[in-house]
């Protein structure tokens, strides 16, 4: 199960605990219905529908794991080509919502757009600096 958290969201969460939320809605989607989670990191998220075990690097030690990381960051990748089409100029193609010098020079050009994340620093100390718009 692939599920995505908006920008939104994660502003209004915080990061770890959409990451949370992110797992919790994919684990509730499984059909079959999942009987334990394995979590890439030192944290089980709170209210998982299944019993869970955190496992730090699981994504290099752990196949099923490492599997999951590579249809997340796949799906991620397609969802960004699409939102390079819908907000040109950005060059999410590209750099894939990393912070690399295209983007920022973007951000400092364009502003953000919707799928921004305010709390995302470069934003956020754009914004503060009053370098946006």
């Amino acid at each position: 199960s692939i599920v995505a958290v908006e920008a939104e969201e994660i502003d209004r969460l915080n990061i770890l605990q959409a990451t949370f939320e992110g797992m919790r809605r994919a684990l509730a989607a499984l059909r079959p219905a999942a009987t334990e989670a394995w979590i890439d990191g030192n944290q089980v998220p709170p209210g998982l529908p299944v019993p869970a075990r955190a496992i730090v690097q699981g994504d290099a030690t752990v196949a099923a794991i490492s599997a999951a990381s590579i249809l997340a960051k796949t799906s991620r990748d397609a969802t960004l080509q699409e939102m390079d089409a819908r907000y040109p100029g950005y060059g999410f193609a590209i750099h894939k919502g990393y912070p690399t010098p295209q983007h920022l020079a973007a951000l400092d050009q364009l502003g953000p757009c919707a799928i921004h994340r305010q709390s995302y620093a470069p934003v956020r100390l754009r914004v503060m600096q009053g370098r946006l718009f």
